[in-house]
Formats: structure tokens, C-alpha cells, sequence
């Protein structure tokens, strides 16, 4: 995974308002790409978390794959 390529979390993180599913982009590369910096933004572009993510808890988005859209959950 590369800086600005588009992410899906692989499980909740409630704390953040996020949940299983969600897209976010990586603004960060950490060392080999054992680790990600991501960020998670709302419709109008507000961010709603930015997390530091090891490679086991994110993958790339698919080509095959929709999005879907859904309220933001309270933290």
C-alpha cells in the first residue's frame, strides 16, 4: 500500500466513529509498510480520525468493490 491509496478497515473502532468497512486513505508509510497512518473523512470532507494502523488491520480497496454510504456513528 502506497501515500493516498485508498483503505478499508477490518474492524470497528467504535472510539473513532468507525466501523468495519469504512475507506480511508493512507497519508503515511511507516518503514516497510509495516504500518499505515490513515486518515477517515466524512462527506463534506471533515477528517473524522486519523489512526495509526498495522498491516494486519487495513487492505486495499478492490476495483470490484461499491461504496456505500452510512450515518457517522457517535464516538
Amino acid at each position: 500500500m502506497r501515500e493516498h491509496e485508498p483503505v478499508v478497515i477490518l474492524a470497528d473502532r467504535r472510539e473513532h466513529g468507525l466501523q468495519k468497512g469504512d475507506i480511508g486513505a493512507v497519508v503515511h508509510v511507516y518503514g516497510d509498510g509495516e504500518a499505515y497512518e490513515v486518515e477517515f473523512v466524512s462527506g463534506n470532507g471533515q477528517t473524522v480520525a486519523v489512526l495509526t494502523l498495522a498491516a494486519s488491520e487495513i487492505r486495499s480497496l478492490a476495483k470490484t468493490e461499491i461504496l456505500h454510504v452510512r450515518e457517522l456513528a457517535s464516538a
